[in-house]
């Protein structure tokens, strides 16, 4: 809708305090956010309200403090650490005369600049579309009403009813775009899960180091820097374990608190990768001092993307950037790992890890053999579908005997799902 500009912009950020815990955002991150962006901060705003102004989310005299800001520094942008509705928007630029973006088109804007793959772009379009289909009216005031005369009569319909519509047909066409990648990645999961080789992937809040930790142990040369979305494109590499053989390692884009679920929407196909995983590893960055939040952060997402009941290792990353903290792997009363104490970018401690990632992918298997009565001929039909069945037979009884060996996971979703429990088949371990 507008022009970038070359040189770099300026910027007036405005933040809000608010009484209400879920409408918190941390300042602190939105100048992350902008610098990641490749954005100057040439001032900060900051006000506290109960709740949102309905015209322009802050009180008009705000509006007006950040109108003038706006003119003493010459900024170009105005940046929330919020979510603006369209009509704030519009009304916020008409007073400041220049754009304003709130949080998720910042976060758009830096996905747009990070995406390298065919797939990660037309996710970041897909996102993108969905977020200015509302905000459309702000480039064509000027074209409101349809046009008579000579040569100006058009199909029919105002400018921005063409652009709906064309928005709309441009949609579409990415969407199946990326069902076709997501049927890709599908096959290829299908054919690791006939091999056994489990997967593993990285998932934690943005810029806690999981690409870091990903090149340490795969030597993967993948793009890791010290600041927000480094990694947008899902990078997959085979590492070989002790005990276990062959493992699948994901490499994803890291998370953040009030993710917009037009991105977690968009980037499904990528998302899949956790979903699937036999193991998440839970990269948490020990030197920030809002850890806790950010771990809870990234657990709602999981549970949004129904990845929550996935077996975790928690990676207590930056352990050189902490006094006192030794290489170390945490357990359960069970002897299980369940955190591992390192530091990707020294190095100290992944050793540590393959012996926990051996641990963990040896006890998230199991294996069972179940009988299958043929009035529920559906469950063995899900089974093929999970290619989980390594041995089929018929007892006296006409009953089906499979051998199941699957991730536990599938196994607790299984047992959530059926209405007369997986447990019920079992003949034995």
């Amino acid at each position: 809708m507008f022009d970038r500009y070359e040189a770099g912009e300026q910027a007036v950020l405005v933040h809000v305090n608010f009484a209400d815990e879920n409408s918190k955002e941390d300042l602190a991150e939105l100048e992350l956010l902008v610098s990641s962006a490749g954005v100057d901060a040439v001032d900060v705003l900051t006000t506290s309200r109960a709740a949102p102004h309905a015209k322009y989310f802050v009180g008009s005299g705000k509006a007006e403090e950040i109108a003038a800001a706006v003119k003493a520094h010459e900024a170009n942008v105005v940046i929330f650490n919020h979510a603006l509705s369209p009509s704030q928007e519009r009304n916020l630029e008409a007073i400041c005369k220049c754009r304003v973006l709130d949080r998720t088109g910042l976060i758009l804007d830096i996905f747009a600049q990070r995406a390298r793959t065919h797939e990660g772009k037309l996710q970041v379009e897909l996102a993108q579309l969905r977020h200015i289909s509302t905000r459309l009216i702000r480039g064509w005031t000027h074209l409101e009403r349809q046009k008579g005369g000579i040569g100006l009569r058009g199909p029919g319909e105002t400018q921005l009813e063409t652009d709906r519509r064309l928005l709309r047909g441009r949609i579409k066409s990415i969407l199946r775009r990326l069902e076709k990648v997501q049927k890709q990645r599908e096959q290829g999961r299908r054919s690791r899960k006939r091999a056994e080789i489990p997967t593993v992937s990285l998932v934690g809040y943005t810029n806690a180091g999981k690409s870091t930790l990903f090149n340490t142990i795969t030597d993967a040369h993948v793009y890791a820097a010290d600041q927000l979305f480094a990694t947008l494109d899902p990078t997959l590499r085979k590492i070989d374990l002790q005990d276990v053989g062959p493992a699948i390692l994901a490499d994803t884009v890291g998370f953040i608190r009030h993710l917009p679920h037009d991105l977690v929407a968009a980037f499904k196909a990528t998302l899949q990768e956790t979903q699937e995983a036999d193991l998440l590893l839970h990269v948490v960055d020990m030197a920030d001092a809002n850890y806790r939040e950010t771990m809870d952060e990234v657990n709602e997402v999981l549970e949004e993307i129904d990845a929550d009941e996935i077996q975790q290792l928690v990676i207590c990353n930056k352990i050189d950037k902490l006094e006192g903290i030794e290489p170390r792997i945490d357990r359960n009363e069970e002897g299980v790992p369940i955190r591992v104490w390192l530091s990707a970018q020294t190095g100290q401690g992944t050793e540590l890890l393959g012996e926990a990632l051996t641990e963990c992918l040896a006890q998230s298997m199991v294996s069972y053999t179940l009988r299958i009565p043929p009035v529920q001929s559906h469950l063995r039909g899900v089974l093929y579908e999970l290619n989980c069945i390594s041995n089929e037979a018929y007892d006296s009884e006409g009953d089906w005997v499979v051998d199941v060996r699957m991730p536990t996971a599938d196994w607790n979703r299984l047992e959530k799902r059926l209405d007369e429990g997986l447990s019920n088949f079992v003949v034995r371990h």
